[in-house]
């Protein structure tokens, strides 16, 4: 039961954010709210008070120490170097301060864009999607087309649409890898994962093996050495849920936002190609 990525077409995307190429993005266009994960408010549109005039963090090495644990748990999918360099070549909204809303709005389309190719990519990557390939494609390259619009034409998008028709090809995508997982006698955990609203659940070492764990809200949810192999995690929110020692090897639609936002110590396994957060080893 591997996910063993095969010979297959791939997307000429990258998915990490590049900083060195955007010009602040989500430090300006994003509002937030002073919390627990950040310092103080911040209206959309805005510059971050620790964003320097090279578009720089002033903070990056430093973000959760300085209460800014939420710059830390999000992700542009590298929308924010698309948006800079592609859609605006390389204009930044300092030097053309009449274009600065407009980038700010189309930043959060693009990023929904990015997102969903990023998920297309992995569902591509998957041997036991393979019968679906002749679907994902077009797709793809659809929403590739989308990306190279112009800003008035992203600003135009039906994205809601465009999602549902993506999201259809991820559920089948993971109904196959799924369907693997034969039910045995802690079939009752992974139904109970199925529930949205799992926060501050006791899952200590649960069998969830192929669990359908889509949006599911788990915020400080215990799952210590849980079994989340070939589980759907899509969208679910791991903020502060204890994974030490769980196995989320062959889990998908799993993002490094994810994890970084979880508990996690050496003895996690991770999916390739994820990362362990530098703040777990500390």
């Amino acid at each position: 039961m591997s996910n063993k990525p095969i010979n297959r077409p791939t997307i000429r995307f990258s998915f990490t954010s590049d900083c060195e190429n955007c010009f602040g993005l989500c430090c300006v266009a994003l509002p937030y709210a002073k919390s627990a994960d950040f310092a103080f408010h911040k209206d959309g549109g805005a510059p971050c008070r620790n964003l320097k005039k090279d578009y720089r963090c002033g903070i990056h090495q430093n973000l959760r120490d300085n209460g800014f644990k939420g710059c830390t748990v999000y992700e542009c999918f590298g929308a924010g170097q698309t948006v800079s360099q592609l859609t605006y070549k390389g204009k930044g909204w300092r030097e053309d301060p009449e274009i600065a809303k407009e980038m700010f709005d189309v930043f959060p389309i693009m990023q929904q864009l990015h997102e969903m190719l990023y998920y297309l990519d992995e569902a591509l990557s998957l041997e036991d999607t393979e019968p679906l390939y002749h679907d994902l494609l077009p797709v793809i390259k659809e929403t590739e087309r989308l990306t190279r619009l112009d800003p008035q034409s992203i600003l135009q998008l039906d994205v809601p649409a465009h999602r549902a028709i993506v999201n259809k090809l991820l559920l089948q995508a993971s109904e196959r890898v799924r369907a693997k997982v034969k039910k045995g006698n802690k079939h009752h955990e992974r139904k109970r994962a199925g529930r949205r609203d799992l926060i501050g659940a006791k899952l200590k070492g649960a069998d969830l093996r192929g669990a359908n764990m889509r949006g599911v809200l788990l915020i400080a949810a215990d799952l210590r050495e849980a079994d989340l192999r070939w589980a759907d995690l899509i969208g679910a929110d791991l903020r502060d849920a204890d994974i030490r020692g769980a196995n989320l090897v062959g889990s998908i639609f799993l993002t490094q936002a994810q994890v970084n936002a979880a508990i996690g110590d050496s003895n996690t396994k991770l999916p390739h190609p994820l990362k362990v957060p530098e703040h777990w080893v500390k």
